[in-house]
């Protein structure tokens, strides 16, 4: 019997081997660019970043091209997780004339990701003839990537919410810990008083089984359809387990250094999720540099 991996491998193949845009929902319309989705949360320290790389890496691992734009402003560390030195970043593409597969690197599993830098806080300061060139070349993106994942910072900060309000897919990280259950219902709330077609989908980091997980879920969920009139996602969870930062000591991500562990199915589970609950409509997925312009259209 074929397991859940194996099916949506087959999936993706008959991706790559489809030159219409005719794709059913539990896979990606390429001919409508790439999946942004951005992840965030409403408190540092719940192991966002983290999250990020090993979730790119185990969409990677399924035939997916991902890239990571790391977006955190103050403490850009996807390059450490990843255990990868960066030479470039954003900010090289707009003042020195680099281009954006230039400043790409490679991470473990075949991921590609950009260092974080003061790039992204540059972006309000172009004049619209710098930005049309900037947008063409953050365009090519476009054609190197299936999913783009967007690291930001955590909280409520205007650079948070301007990536949040950008990206039409945005998944909020949180722990059982009732400050971090707080915050993440404080950036749905605030999320949703803009948009309540949102597509926010929730995550439980550190949980120490699935009840736990599960009372969290659905908690934050009877709470924000009740208050808020929206509903949630409920991607999944991880286990707490030390391997996760006996990992990030070694800087490998415990997706691949420990690839039989508990947090390793929970993350492969949470991937199948992801690519399997497709509830955008594909012919609005626009692509990164839609997403550059309405990010641009929000800072300005």
């Amino acid at each position: 019997m074929k397991d859940q991996a194996e099916k949506l491998r087959e999936i993706i193949n008959d991706i790559k081997n489809t030159s219409t845009g005719n794709l059913s929902n539990n896979t990606i319309n390429k001919s409508a660019g790439p999946r942004v989705i951005t992840v965030t949360s409403g408190k540092g320290g719940v192991g966002k970043t983290n999250f990020t790389v090993n979730l790119g890496i185990r969409l990677s691992q399924l035939g997916l091209r991902v890239v990571i734009i790391d977006a955190d402003l103050g403490l850009a560390n996807i390059d450490v997780v990843m255990g990868r030195m960066t030479k470039y970043n954003l900010s090289d593409v707009i003042n020195n004339n680099k281009d954006i597969l230039e400043i790409l690197e490679e991470g473990p599993g075949g991921v590609k990701f950009t260092s974080g830098g003061s790039g992204v806080q540059e972006l309000v300061k172009l004049d619209k003839s710098q930005l049309f060139d900037l947008l063409m070349k953050l365009g090519k993106l476009d054609e190197e990537a299936d999913i783009i994942l967007i690291d930001t910072g955590a909280g409520l900060s205007d650079s948070v919410l301007s990536f949040v309000h950008a990206s039409r897919e945005v998944i909020i990280v949180t722990t059982p810990e009732p400050t971090s259950i707080t915050d993440a219902y404080a950036l749905i709330k605030t999320i949703s008083n803009r948009d309540k077609s949102k597509n926010i989908k929730i995550v439980v980091n550190r949980v120490d089984n699935s009840a736990e997980a599960f009372n969290i879920l659905d908690k934050l969920n009877v709470v924000t359809e009740k208050f808020l009139g929206i509903k949630l996602q409920r991607l999944g969870y991880i286990i707490n387990d030390n391997i996760v930062s006996k990992a990030v000591k070694q800087q490998q991500p415990f997706i691949i250094s420990f690839s039989k562990s508990e947090p390793s199915k929970n993350m492969a589970e949470i991937a199948d999720t992801l690519l399997k609950n497709l509830e955008v409509n594909t012919n609005t997925v626009s692509g990164f540099r839609m997403f550059i312009n309405k990010l641009t259209n929000i800072f300005n």
